[in-house]
């Protein structure tokens, strides 16, 4: 019998939930994958994978938001990350409030991103009370740019993103953004 995790709150397939040291090993599997960093300059480390939760753990205490740990809610399997973190780099649009995904690639295409993508905008809007909510992703990633299109989000500016000068692969980037 699987017993209920303690959602923030679901969409239709999946929860969203706080991080937990339980999910160092499963985000690091994530993280070290070359094909689902395939659009990061490079794979990220165990120990940058805990920086990452760490920084999320502290977002949601004082925010109410991070990119939440994501579990799918037929078998409370644990498939990445999806939900809202504030962008402070430095861009004409910063600070800002970024929806992003990353997901474990056997949850790939299967609707995942958009579905939890949707329901994070919603928590956005309608719990947080924001009036705008952006996502940003280079040029190269066409995946994304998808999900951010079937999102209804609209198209920005073209921008080179600063921590990405040295990467002439992924340095020019997209942003979207949709309205509350």
């Amino acid at each position: 019998m699987i017993t209920d995790k303690p959602y923030i709150f679901k969409s239709e397939r999946l929860g969203f939930r706080e991080w937990t040291d339980q999910d160092l090993e499963g985000l690091t599997g994530i993280n070290t994958d070359p094909e689902v960093m395939h659009y990061f300059p490079s794979v990220q480390s165990k120990e940058q994978t805990l920086a990452f939760m760490t920084r999320m753990q502290l977002q949601f205490s004082a925010k109410g938001f991070c990119y939440f740990a994501v579990d799918k809610l037929s078998d409370q399997e644990f498939i990445g990350f999806v939900g809202l973190s504030e962008q402070t780099f430095e861009a004409s649009f910063n600070p800002c409030i970024d929806v992003g995904w990353r997901l474990k690639k056997t949850a790939w295409n299967k609707g995942f991103a958009t579905e939890g993508a949707e329901r994070c905008l919603d928590y956005g809007f309608h719990q947080l009370g924001l009036k705008k909510i952006n996502a940003m992703a280079p040029k190269v990633n066409l995946p994304s740019l998808n999900v951010m299109r079937k999102l209804g989000m609209r198209e920005v500016l073209s921008f080179d993103h600063p921590l990405l000068l040295n990467d002439t692969r992924l340095r020019e980037c997209v942003l979207y953004e949709k309205l509350g």
